[in-house]
């Protein structure tokens, strides 16, 4: 039997490294989409830009203005002298924040009244608008005893936070490894589901069939090949991770490598089940699609599953990239051990070889 499997395994090799865009679809591609992404998908907000109208025009106005930018979140823009820019500037898109400093801003600040400091922040963004604001707030807050040079007090609450895991709350460092795995389901994917689907397209598969080769060894002969590749990848990608982002990895590399066989397990079941419904490569790749972008919506990757409606969170319990999601961030941000992370494990399992059973069983229907 593996003597057999062995020789499919040989055969499927020797295809797909013969042609010249698989091997760059295989090895670089990879590479080239992780590299993207990467800086890509960030949620981090910096250098907003911004207009300053000032109708105080004093020196504790101007330190404000520099507290802004010196924060590094900040980018001024433009210096406005009338109400009409302002409205202008944000109707126009040309600034997400203006910074409105009121008449009488230095004598109040001076004498300890309320200051008169308004943000007008561009909403139609949501994320970067409330950021925005949220910064402003924090520098604002802090200028009078900064600029006072004010001694702390006794007995007063000082508030010190600290930020486990992502101490510099980088996006990268959260979306990476995410990225890490979307690129690996679509891999493993797509080269299982149109694989099979091109023997059958090109007449190569009955020929197959009249071999002395059964049912699962081809089906074996046809998946193995794509976990090998899919290891490959997942190496290379780790290294442009560690190495090119600079995304720290805590956790042990090994146990993200045992789950990635589980998670392969899982797409490499819905790719051969892709290749049984579909009669040609163009069908295999929209079905492909049609399974692959539903999964990155219910999988955490984009939105919190806690956020979501309970039938959609019903849904992501069937969906292994939610679980893949978890061990591939543990592992890289956190360091969680197997103790930690073996519900994930367990449904990966329970997942996967639920896929390949159903996949392998209607796949040998098919082809007996």
């Amino acid at each position: 039997m593996w003597e057999r499997v062995y020789r499919m395994m040989v055969k499927e090799f020797l295809q797909m490294l013969r042609d010249r865009r698989m091997k760059f679809l295989i090895f670089v591609t990879p590479v080239i989409q992780l590299i993207i992404f990467g800086y890509a998908a960030t949620t981090d907000v910096d250098h907003i830009r911004t207009a300053v109208y000032d109708l105080d025009r004093s020196a504790d106005s101007r330190a404000l203005v520099d507290a802004f930018t010196g924060s590094g979140y900040f980018q001024l823009n433009a210096w406005l002298t009338d109400e009409a820019q302002v409205v202008e500037q944000l109707d126009r898109g040309k600034v997400i924040m203006v910074l409105r400093i009121g008449r009488g801003f230095s004598e109040a600040l001076r004498s300890g009244k309320t200051n008169s400091v308004q943000v007008l922040v561009d909403g139609t963004d949501s994320n970067t608008g409330t950021l925005a604001m949220s910064y402003a707030q924090r520098i604002i807050s802090e200028f009078p005893a900064r600029r006072l040079e004010l001694p702390a007090q006794e007995g007063v609450v000082v508030l010190r936070s600290r930020a486990w895991y992502n101490p510099d709350l980088k996006s990268r460092n959260f979306n990476v490894p995410g990225v890490m795995a979307l690129i690996l389901m679509l891999t493993s994917l797509l080269l299982t589901s149109m694989a099979v689907v091109r023997e059958r397209e090109i007449g190569t598969l009955e020929q197959l069939m009249v071999t002395p080769i059964r049912p699962m060894e081809l089906i074996l002969g046809k998946t193995l090949p794509f976990v090998v590749i899919a290891y490959i990848q997942l190496v290379m990608v780790m290294m442009v991770s560690l190495y090119w982002f600079e995304v720290p990895m805590v956790g042990n590399p090994v146990i993200l490598l045992f789950g990635a066989g589980l998670y392969l397990m899982s797409t490499l079941g819905v790719g051969l089940f892709i290749s049984t419904v579909s009669q040609t490569q163009q069908q295999a790749l929209m079905s492909s699609f049609f399974f692959f972008f539903p999964a990155i919506l219910l999988s955490g990757f984009m939105f919190p599953i806690e956020n979501m409606p309970q039938a959609a969170q019903w849904i992501t319990y069937f969906n292994p990239l939610r679980y893949f999601l978890v061990v591939v961030r543990d592992v890289f941000l956190k360091g969680n051990e197997f103790l930690v992370l073996w519900p994930q494990f367990a449904a990966q399992a329970l997942l996967g070889i639920s896929l390949l059973v159903l996949s392998a069983l209607r796949f040998r229907k098919r082809i007996t």
